[in-house]
């Protein structure tokens, strides 16, 4: 049985349809299509394309992904026809006619594919890991092997909801200081290079002794003016360095460990790491996934290498029989709250509910802080454009209240 990309029209009401079906040949496809009141008119084996379309480069094609949003909808109507009792093929095959993304369709008509074949669900979806993540990939292959596959999804989906609305609520915090410096800077670099030398040329002609903040005006408004070239040459310089200096594995340290430290942000980029980490973890060992693995992969959703020499050192701690809390403690980049917490979990067998109460208190923590900074960086990315703004007014309009001044 083969996959095709087809193509045709309803009978009933002329739209067109196209999508993917299994089939044996294309005779079949039109049998089956038939069925479903579509006749077809062109259809492609494997979703290749034809030779004509061949041609035509996607240049959007790396940059087509399923959003987090995606997949946990996806998984949370997959888990609710398990519960259903509807078997898993039939499952994948309704969330295939159901979802609209082509690249998501794809996917799961290939998964239903392998499935059809005998192929495991999780092996399955190894086989798209742009898709699904390692920890999507064990969590579902503990659940195949525990018998609990739609206890094991719905832990999924709740798990990308959580993550989903937490890196939602921290991106939101940073877009609006983001675009109000790209805007402001853009905004006053344009005034510094067209607008600002048109009416100091004025001053230039009179010859008339200026305040020290209308000559740092009329510098800085040359310099821009004079030498762009030369400021986007440096910024691009010093960009591509900085992307060099952090793609080695010492730089790459070094800079994680000051988005740790750095002011403001420092705390909240921790506190992000450690309830994703919990929380990635609570799920896991829910779910029967081997302790190890479990740590290997809350490791690996961290993001931060200094983070991650902690969790391997404690690995490391684990295979020699130790406990998980104390090298988690000697890194002193846990805070002693949630060490406590690993540490009562360890000796009293409820690991991983204690976990999830980290994850639970640090993801509150994390949305109040978030909530707090967004109210603090608005007005204060306000005031500092309007005191750019009002030195610029300043330093032009002083000269020509003086100038005014000696007329009268």
């Amino acid at each position: 049985m083969a996959v095709y990309e087809f193509k045709g029209i309803y009978a009933d009401s002329g739209k067109a349809a196209k999508g993917y079906r299994d089939a044996d040949n294309p005779k079949a496809l039109r049998g089956l299509l038939r069925r479903d009141g579509i006749l077809l008119t062109a259809a492609t084996e494997g979703g290749e394309k034809s030779t004509k379309q061949k041609r035509q480069v996607d240049w959007l094609a790396p940059f087509r992904r399923v959003k987090v949003a995606e997949l946990a909808v996806l998984t949370r109507q997959l888990a609710t026809l398990v519960r259903a009792g509807i078997p898993l093929v039939e499952s994948i095959g309704a969330l295939t006619e159901q979802v609209e993304k082509e690249l998501l369709v794809k996917v799961l008509t290939e998964v239903r594919e392998n499935l059809n074949e005998g192929t495991s669900f999780s092996k399955s979806l190894e086989a798209h890991p742009k898709v699904f993540p390692p920890l999507y990939i064990n969590m579902v292959a503990a659940g195949e092997a525990s018998g609990t596959l739609e206890v094991v999804l719905e832990r999924l989906a709740d798990f990308i909801e959580n993550q989903s609305r937490l890196q939602g609520k921290v991106t939101s915090a940073l877009v609006y200081p983001a675009a109000m410096g790209v805007f402001g800077t853009l905004i006053v670099g344009l005034l510094m290079a067209f607008v600002v030398p048109k009416v100091t040329a004025i001053f230039d002609s009179l010859g008339q002794a200026l305040p020290w903040y209308t000559g740092l005006l009329i510098l800085v408004s040359n310099i821009i003016s004079g030498y762009w070239w030369l400021l986007l040459l440096l910024g691009g310089g010093s960009f591509y360095w900085f992307r060099r200096w952090k793609s080695k594995p010492t730089g790459r340290l070094k800079w994680d460990t000051f988005l740790l430290v750095a002011p403001i942000f420092g705390k909240l980029n921790l506190l992000v790491g450690v309830a994703r980490f919990s929380r990635t973890l609570a799920t896991l060992l829910q779910s029967g996934v081997p302790l190890l693995k479990a740590m290997e992969i809350g490791r690996n959703v961290l993001g931060n290498t200094r983070l991650e020499g902690v969790i391997e050192e404690a690995t490391a701690s684990i295979r020699e029989g130790q406990s998980i809390a104390e090298p988690l403690r000697r890194s002193k980049w846990f805070p002693p709250m949630v060490v406590h917490m690993i540490a009562v979990g360890e000796r009293s067998g409820q690991l991983e509910q204690m976990l999830e109460n980290v994850s639970r208190a640090y993801e509150a923590d994390v949305e109040t802080r978030v909530t707090t900074l967004t109210s603090l960086l608005e007005p204060l990315m306000i005031m500092v454009m309007g005191g750019i703004v009002g030195f610029i007014a300043m330093a032009i309009l002083m000269p020509l209240i003086q100038m005014n001044e000696l007329v009268q």
